[in-house]
């Protein structure tokens, strides 16, 4: 939930308090093109993360991540102390990526309804092509959603193309 009065850290700590599972992609540390410098949020996340997994208490103890960068070593140059972690590449192609989490979330989180990666990436090729329409349907513009609007269209989405037997 939005919060004025909630400073952007304490969003960062909260939803980390309340999730078991985190994915970091360490590959969007590159320069800011106006002032030349990494944006290193991403890195401070994981940190945050692993952080609240370490010293968090038992319940946070089971908390899994899983981490990308574009290559496999490739972090070891601006953040050498993740040395010995097994850091996932995926090249800048995001249909591996959705590929990788899907199989580490098949595993970590021991459910057995989480689709293969084919139907998956096909219902979301479906989704984005369709997604004017749908918006439309709603009566909103899919060039400025609202997260909160654009989350309850793509649950609707993945309900209905469940409930179709397109995804299962």
């Amino acid at each position: 939930m939005d919060d004025a009065t909630q400073t952007r850290i304490d969003k960062i700590y909260s939803i980390i308090e309340q999730s078991r599972f985190s994915i970091h992609d360490l590959s969007r540390t590159e320069l800011d093109l106006e002032n030349q410098l990494p944006r290193f949020n991403m890195p401070l996340e994981l940190g945050i993360f692993l952080a609240a997994k370490r010293f968090g208490g038992d319940g946070h103890s089971r908390k899994r991540a899983l981490i990308f960068d574009i290559e496999q070593f490739r972090f070891q140059k601006f953040i050498s102390d993740l040395s010995g972690m097994d850091v996932n590449p995926h090249g800048g192609d995001p249909r591996q990526m959705v590929a990788r989490a899907r199989d580490w979330l098949a595993t970590v989180s021991q459910r057995s309804t989480i689709p293969p990666t084919t139907p998956l990436l096909a219902s979301y090729d479906r989704f984005t092509a369709g997604l004017p329409a749908i918006a439309g349907e709603y009566g909103l513009d899919e060039q400025s959603l609202a997260y909160p609007d654009f989350e309850r269209l793509a649950l609707a989405w993945v309900k209905a193309e469940r409930e179709d037997g397109r995804l299962s």
